[in-house]
This record gives C-alpha cells, sequence and structure tokens, in this order.
C-alpha cells in the first residue's frame, strides 16, 4: 500500500538514502542530483582529541591512571557537568544550524533515520479531493520531494556560507585540544610535584614529633639541672668586677651575686656527690679573699679619712660607709674576726673624732661671759653690798624671769657654732651655754646611733650596737656633765638651773620622739646634778630671808628693808608692801613660770614651800613692829603684802601655781583683806 512505501522512505539527514528500486507508486520514476537518496550531511572525521564530545551526554568524568602516593592516598580527577550547562551535542546543533525536523511532517528515529509521521486516526474519512488514489498518492509525494529539494538545497547552501565559520571552529577545536593535553600534562605534573610534597611534609610531620619530644626532654632536665647549674656557676663579669674593677653600685651588685654563689656553695658542701660543686670552691673561696681583701682596704682607707682636720664624719659616714653597708655585711659573714677588728677601729676613731670636737667646742662655750649670780643676789641679801661688789658686771635682775624662758619656746634650734661662741661679747645666763652644747651632743648623739643601726644591722644585734655606742659616746657624756656641772656648782641662779632642767626634760621627750634610748643614761645624770643644785640655791634664798628676818630684832625693821637712816622716821610706820615683797613676788613668779607643768615628784614644791614659810614669817615679825596700838596697821599691811603677790602670780597656770594663790588667798582673808 502507499502507506507502506512512504515509511520506507527515510530523512535525508543523517541515515543513507535507499537504492534505486522502483517503487510500487503508480507516479513516474524521477532522476535528479537534488533527490534525497543522494542528499547527505557533511561529514566529520574523527577528532584527534583524547576527549570525545559525544560519548556521553549528561556526565563525563575523566579518570586519569595515576601512581599511588607514598602515604596510600591517590588523586581522582572527575569533571560534571553541571545541570545548568547545556549538553554539548545540542551546543554543537545550535552552532551548526542544523534543523531537528528536516521535512515537514517527519521526525527523526533515535539512529536518525527519518520516519513517516502516523496518522493519529486511520478510520477517519480522506478527502481525496476527487483524484484517484494513485493520483491522489503521486500528488502527495511530489509535494513532499519538492520540500525535500527545498531543504537540501537549502542545506548545501548554508554549508558553504558557514565553511568558513566550521574551518576556525575545527581549528578552535584543534587548539583546545592542545590546550587540555598541556593542562592534563601540567596537571599530570602538579599530581607528582604534590606527591612529592605531601611525602615530604610527613617526614616534616615525623621529624617535628621527635624534636617536640627531644624538646619536651631537656626541659624537664633544666628544670632539674637549671637552678643547680646557677647556683654554683659564677660569671666571667663577676669575677672581673671583683678583683679589678672600682668599688661603686656595680661592684657591690657583683658582690652580692658572690655571696649568693658562696651560700649556696656551704649549703651543698653536705653533698660531696656532686663532681662540679667540688671543682667550684677553691675558685669561690679565692674570690671570697680577694672580695675580703678589698673590702678590708676600702674600710681602712675611710677609717683614716675620719682622723682628717676640719672633716666631716656625716658626710663621710653617708657617701662611703652606708652607701656600701652590704661590704660590712659580707665581711662579717665570710670573716668574723676582721668585721669586728673593723668595727673596733671605727669605734676608736670615731671616740677620738667627737671627744677632740667636743672638747673644742667646750672650750669655745665657756668663753660666753655670764652673768654672776650668788648669795648677793638672794632675795633677803643687802642690795647696796650687792651693788659694791659687782660694779664691772652689766645691771640685771637675777630674781626677774624677763624673757629668759623662750628658749623653751624655739623649735628645730641649731647649735651655736664655735667661731661664734668664740667671739661673742654678749653677757648670756648660763642656760645659754648648756642648751648649746646639748643641742650639739644630743644632735650627734642621734646622728651617730642611727648610722650604728643602718651600718652595722643585721650583722650585729641592738644589744651590741648599744655598747659600741656607749663606748663612742661614754667620753662625750661625762665632758657633758662636767661642762654642766662646771655651770651650776658656783651660781645661785634658780631660775637659770631650773630652765636647763627644763632643757633637760625637753632633751629627753626628743631623744624619745627619734627613737634613740641609749642617752637616756646621760639625760638622768643631767638630772642628777641639776636638781640637787636647785634645791641647795633655793636653799640660799630661804636663809637670805631667815636672816632678813633675824635682823629685824637687833637692827630694826627699817634697817632690814636696807632705807637709809633719813627715811627711818616716814617709814616706821608705813602700810605700803615691804621691798622684799617684791623681790620675793618677781622670784615666785618666775619659779612657778617655769613649773606650769611640773609633776607632784618633783623637789620644786618643797623648796618653793620652805621659801614661802620664811617669807610668812619675815612679814609677821615686821607686822609686830606696829605694836598694840597699830593692830589695824599691822592687818593692812600684811594685806598689802599679800595683795601684791597675788596680783604678781595671778595669771599663771598650773598646779603649783594654784596651790600658792590659794595659800596666800587664805592668808589675806586671815588678816581681814578685801
Amino acid at each position: 500500500m502507499w502507506l507502506d512505501r512512504l515509511s520506507g522512505q527515510s530523512t535525508p539527514s543523517n541515515s543513507p538514502l535507499p537504492t534505486q528500486q522502483r517503487s510500487n507508486s503508480p507516479a513516474p520514476r524521477r532522476s535528479s542530483h537534488l533527490a534525497p537518496n543522494n542528499v547527505s550531511r557533511p561529514s566529520y572525521g574523527p577528532r584527534a582529541s583524547s576527549i570525545g564530545l559525544g560519548s556521553r551526554r549528561n556526565n563525563s568524568t575523566t579518570s586519569l591512571n595515576l601512581p599511588q602516593l607514598p602515604n596510600g592516598s591517590s588523586l581522582r580527577q572527575e569533571i560534571t557537568i553541571p545541570a545548568d550547562v547545556e549538553d554539548p551535542l545540542d551546543a554543537l546543533e545550535r552552532l551548526l544550524g542544523r534543523r531537528k525536523d528536516t521535512v515537514a511532517g517527519t521526525q527523526e528515529n533515535g539512529d536518525g533515520t527519518a520516519r513517516v509521521r502516523k496518522i493519529e486516526d486511520p478510520d477517519a474519512d480522506i478527502d481525496f479531493g476527487g483524484l484517484t488514489l494513485d493520483s491522489f498518492a503521486r500528488d502527495e509525494a511530489q509535494a513532499e520531494w519538492q520540500d525535500l529539494r527545498r531543504s537540501t538545497a537549502q542545506t548545501v547552501e548554508e554549508y558553504e556560507a558557514e565553511k568558513n565559520k566550521f574551518q576556525d571552529l575545527h581549528k578552535s577545536i584543534l587548539a583546545c585540544d592542545d590546550v587540555l593535553k598541556s593542562v592534563q600534562n601540567s596537571l599530570t605534573s602538579f599530581q607528582k610535584d604534590l606527591g612529592a610534597v605531601s611525602a615530604e611534609i610527613e617526614t616534616l610531620q615525623s621529624r617535628s614529633t621527635a624534636m617536640n619530644t627531644r624538646l619536651e626532654n631537656r626541659k624537664v632536665v633544666e628544670n632539674l639541672l637549671g637552678p643547680a647549674i646557677e647556683e654554683v656557676t659564677i660569671s666571667p663579669e663577676v669575677v672581673s668586677t671583683i678583683s679589678e674593677g672600682p668599688i661603686d653600685s656595680s661592684w657591690v651588685g657583683a658582690l652580692e651575686e658572690l655571696d649568693k654563689r658562696s651560700m649556696a656553695k656551704h649549703g651543698k658542701s653536705a653533698d660531696s656527690n656532686i663532681l662540679a660543686t667540688s671543682d667550684i670552691r677553691p675558685l669561690l673561696d679565692d674570690l671570697n679573699n680577694k672580695a675580703i681583701e678589698r673590702i678590708r682596704d676600702y674600710f681602712v682607707s675611710q677609717i683614716k679619712a675620719l682622723r682628717s682636720p676640719n672633716v666631716n664624719a656625716q658626710i663621710i659616714q653617708q657617701q662611703s660607709f652606708i652607701r656600701y653597708k652590704e661590704m660590712y655585711g659580707f665581711l662579717a659573714r665570710h670573716h668574723p674576726v676582721l668585721g669586728e677588728e673593723i668595727g673596733q677601729a671605727y669605734i676608736n676613731t670615731m671616740r677620738w673624732y667627737y671627744l677632740s670636737n667636743f672638747t673644742r667646742y667646750k672650750q669655745a662655750l665657756e668663753r660666753i661671759p655670764l652673768f654672776t649670780v650668788d648669795k648677793n643676789d638672794a632675795i633677803g641679801a643687802d642690795q647696796a653690798a650687792h651693788r659694791a661688789n659687782k660694779p664691772s658686771q652689766p645691771p640685771h635682775d637675777a630674781l626677774a624671769i624677763g624673757r629668759r624662758p623662750d628658749v623653751l619656746k624655739q623649735s628645730n634650734q641649731a647649735a651655736l657654732p664655735s667661731h661664734v661662741a668664740e667671739d661673742s661679747k654678749q653677757t648670756h645666763y648660763l642656760e645659754t651655754p648648756f642648751l648649746h652644747l646639748n643641742l650639739a651632743l644630743i644632735d650627734n648623739a642621734t646622728t651617730e646611733y642611727s648610722f650604728l643601726a643602718n651600718f652595722f644591722s643585721p650583722a650585729i644585734n641592738f644589744q651590741t650596737i648599744s655598747r659600741q655606742f656607749s663606748a663612742i659616746f661614754s667620753p662625750i657624756f661625762s665632758l657633758g656633765h662636767s661642762f654642766t656641772k662646771s655651770l651650776i656648782e658656783e651660781t645661785d641662779d634658780c631660775l637659770g638651773i631650773l630652765l636647763c632642767v627644763r632643757l633637760n626634760q625637753h632633751f629627753a621627750f626628743e631623744l624619745q620622739r627619734r627613737k634613740i634610748p641609749v642617752a637616756d643614761g646621760y639625760i638622768n645624770g643631767t638630772n642628777m646634778l641639776l636638781w640637787p643644785r636647785f634645791q641647795l640655791a633655793m636653799d640660799v634664798h630661804a636663809e637670805s630671808i631667815k636672816r632678813a628676818t633675824a635682823a629685824i630684832s637687833t637692827r630694826g625693821a627699817v634697817s632690814a628693808l636696807g632705807l637709809s637712816s633719813a627715811a627711818d622716821a616716814a617709814s616706821k610706820h608705813s602700810t605700803a608692801p615691804h621691798m622684799l615683797t617684791q623681790r620675793f613676788g618677781q622670784f615666785l613668779h618666775g619659779i612657778l613660770l617655769l613649773s606650769r607643768d611640773a609633776g607632784d615628784d618633783e623637789p620644786v614644791g618643797n623648796s618653793l614651800a620652805r621659801l614661802r614659810g620664811e617669807f610668812e614669817a619675815f612679814l609677821t615679825k615686821i607686822g609686830k613692829g606696829f605694836g598694840s596700838a597699830g593692830e589695824r596697821k599691822k592687818e593692812r599691811f600684811l594685806a598689802n603684802n599679800y595683795s601684791l603677790i597675788l596680783t604678781i602670780v595671778g595669771d599663771i597656770g598650773g598646779k603649783l601655781a594654784g596651790d600658792v594663790r590659794e595659800n596666800f588667798e587664805g592668808l589675806k582673808d586671815a588678816v581681814g583683806g578685801t
């Protein structure tokens, strides 16, 4: 049937055309060079590339047969076309301009041959258009061949038009093949290099593991041996500095390093099995001996410098001794006998230094002119005789305190220089040289004790330091006591002696503040000199009043007052305060002013009570001179004298002053005073 003939025909796309056989069609045969049997697509030779484009359509993998790496791993390169990438065959067909449906109404088979479109409904009625079956089939075949010729002619024309393009494409494909070959070679070489690098990495990793293990082991050994080696080794710099370097701060640092090594050596002396300790011990001993020798020479030279004339010992102590006190500590630990000898040499030198300087200072203070206060300046002494006995002395009132207490109010006082004391022409009271000598003594004692405690400790204990201080300052303390004794042994200046007592108490408080307990013996010894002499001077005043009282009965009250005979008549029955009352009041004012903070254990109260009793007896005896007819004048006389005393001492504070005022107020009230 004609349907069978149509199905036997093939499309001119890819399959070969059928042989020249006459068909069963009633249409006459036609011969043409454009017939479908002669039309075929241009064929291309096989590509030289090892990679086929049509091997697979969806997934392309290229496996390289590579040698296995030394570590057992292998590299495999697989190229997978992503889902969003166009199929290579489709891309080629699109570039070549090939149509899938070459003839209208036909479709390609899977092998590229054309197949006739089948009628969808075989039972449908066909409109032959009034033609016979043979005519109808001939017309259909003729129309199809015409379409085929037109399509084939168009394909050839397109090929001719795109020939150059296909040639360029072929060259590009060949160039791509060359590039891919070079890439493949590069990848192969890279894979080999990568395998070699991997092997080297494994080698380095194994070596690194071994090195880490050795490092940890060495750290453990270093932690164990490091401290032991450090304790017994001495650097060449330390040896050179100790042996030949100048003595300065770096030398002291090297000495401390040597001392540390020496202590470590003595601590490990029992470990006789340590060979390094045995080897280093002679070297350490020699270096220690060298250091001891240099320390001895240094301190001997500095001690000699202290004996130079007009040298300031405090400067040498601070710059040459305190600065290098670690050197003496090293000497005392490694050579105690030599350290003790150096200390004794220093003690002897400083004792000579202080004694010579304080002796010169004492002599300078002795040249200061002093007021002479003796029994002629007592309260009850005859003033006319006093003026006759001291014609060359500047006028002064030995019983008035005046501005003398100002020496107690001055803070941060400095001792009077020797040359100023020697050239002084102004007359002073005894408390002035006492003050300056003790100021110098206390300041130097403080400096020396602080130096000893700082320089010799902790090499020696504080008991030994106290003994060293006493060995240095005992002659100076004795000199101070002898100077104080020379000032007070010939004087009856009670106010001056009491001022010295208060100054001595001030020195005691200052020493306590400075924490210098070693001078307490000197302070106590000075008090033992001053208090007895004060009591003796108070007794002189009391005896003078007692003698004045006794003189009233023989010479009369007016003579006892020291008045001239021309005034006897006018003064015999006067109720004005007695002149002795004025002198007593001034003296009492000075004693009470210096005793505002006095304690109950001081002898001032007892001495003042005796003096007050003698004064009251004196006034009572004078009052008896008014007789029975002058009882009223007697009371007025006594009241006036008591009132004068209260006026003089009325503004003084303190317990002792309060007791004195209370006593005189009672006496005044007893005689009817208002």
